[in-house]
């Protein structure tokens, strides 16, 4: 196994900003492998977990739900205090409902329809439990509400099936 180098605390605001604009050219790889090199440096580091975990969910997309989404779920328990884990929580749900919305197939909006519907009740935890001022939450609840009223697909399952692909990931604290 190839022996990783270490990165001098002196790059790490550089690299998170360079991390931030690969995911914004959309290389999610690319972000997480340069968020992990900020993590070894400077471990715990609450920018990196941030960009990391958006990251991961940003791959969902291009390689499927796993490991990405249980990678995600651990980014969430690294988070101190000072960061909204209810809100994080929706977003990775937002994510995955999105993901089986575009993957299509029987159900896929049954399935969809649960995860949004998880990911509202986070937005909701975080808008009675975060910063009043931020209202990310209120914006990302719309979203997912718009999603639902907008597309007959996107309706709960009438024979349960839709919590077949839900976890046990169900606290958004």
């Amino acid at each position: 196994m190839i022996e990783l180098k270490k990165l001098n605390q002196e790059a790490v605001q550089a690299s998170l900003e360079r991390a931030r604009q690969y995911r914004l050219l959309n290389e999610p790889f690319e972000a997480e492998s340069i968020c992990l090199d900020v993590l070894a440096a400077t471990p715990g580091h609450q920018e990196a977990l941030n960009i990391l975990l958006l990251a991961l969910t940003d791959k969902f997309g291009e390689s499927g739900l796993e490991p990405a989404f249980n990678e995600a779920k651990k980014v969430i328990a690294q988070l101190d205090t000072s960061h909204c884990k209810a809100y994080f929580t929706g977003l990775i749900y937002e994510r995955r409902a999105k993901f089986h919305l575009r993957q299509g197939g029987p159900n896929s909006g049954a399935v969809a329809h649960a995860w949004f519907t998880k990911a509202m009740d986070a937005y909701e935890e975080a808008l009675k439990t975060c910063d009043p001022d931020n209202q990310d939450a209120v914006l990302r609840f719309n979203s997912c509400a718009r999603i639902i009223n907008t597309n007959p697909a996107v309706k709960p399952d009438d024979n349960s099936g839709g919590e077949m692909l839900l976890d046990p990931f169900d606290t958004p604290h």
